[in-house]
């Protein structure tokens, strides 16, 4: 498999791309946890079928320091006690902000509250905005068949 376009081959391409990777990397000097945003990054990456992402952010987490033990247990979170409340909040956030259309009204106000027992103001705004350009990223990813399996951590920033 080979990737269908080259996204910064034209100009509109990488001016969308520069906007997805400075939302990032916004998110990456905020004040939410590194682990909790790899974990974020991956669950929403499995539910969206985006190998090019799970690749990436599982061996990003994994030179970050997280166990293989968890990131297994990523895609059953709820039945993992590996854990914390709060990255289990976030976990819950994240599978909700996906899976947006499959919920009339969008994110219960329970998903939100709990949430925010967990996370203030800051982290919050850094995990939405997490939530909005992962899954961003996995759709990129996933209408251009970009192929996984050989990103090398560091590699993208």
């Amino acid at each position: 498999m080979s990737i269908r376009l080259n996204f910064q081959s034209s100009e509109v391409a990488t001016k969308a791309y520069k906007g997805f990777l400075a939302v990032t990397r916004a998110v990456a000097s905020s004040p939410l946890p590194e682990s909790t945003a790899h974990l974020v990054e991956i669950r929403a990456s499995q539910i969206n079928g985006c190998a090019f992402c799970i690749d990436m952010h599982t061996k990003d987490a994994v030179h970050a320091g997280e166990t293989h033990q968890r990131l297994h247990l990523v895609a059953g979170w709820r039945e993992a006690t590996v854990f914390t409340e709060a990255e289990r909040a976030a976990l819950e956030l994240a599978e909700q902000g996906t899976r947006i259309a499959d919920a009339a009204g969008g994110v219960p106000d329970e998903v939100w509250e709990n949430a925010a027992k967990h996370y203030d103001d800051e982290q919050l705004a850094a995990l939405v905005s997490l939530i909005a350009v992962i899954n961003s990223w996995n759709r990129l990813n996933v209408i251009l068949q970009n192929p996984a399996g050989d990103y090398v951590p560091g590699q993208h920033g």
